[in-house]
């Protein structure tokens, strides 16, 4: 697969995942194939690539992170390999945007 459908395959999961999190109840019986799928993904992109996509990774993942945190809890597996995928500084709450940031400035 090139690299552009790696990209687009990771991200496309990766936000589908922040939006099926978002503020609902979570059948968490899908969580774990779907979190080791974007592992495996998020692992087979060019370093480069990674770096470059890197602050939106922690972001989007960032978000499905804080939605998942009180169901899962800080401590759960599942949490552990989201955060393996972030790097730094991740939003504050589900509905953290950089948008949002902007205006409270």
């Amino acid at each position: 697969m090139s690299v552009n459908r790696q990209i687009y395959d990771f991200a496309a999961k990766a936000g589908a995942l922040e939006g099926w999190v978002y503020k609902r109840e979570v059948d968490v019986s899908y969580l774990p194939l779907w979190i080791q799928h974007l592992v495996d993904l998020y692992g087979g992109l060019p370093t480069d690539v990674r770096n470059e996509i890197q602050d939106m990774c922690n972001e989007t993942l960032g978000r499905a992170i804080q939605s998942l945190l009180p169901i899962l809890g800080e401590e759960h597996e599942l949490m552990k390999k989201l955060r393996g995928m972030t790097a730094g500084k991740i939003p504050s709450d589900p509905d953290d945007f950089p948008i949002k940031r902007k205006e409270k400035q």
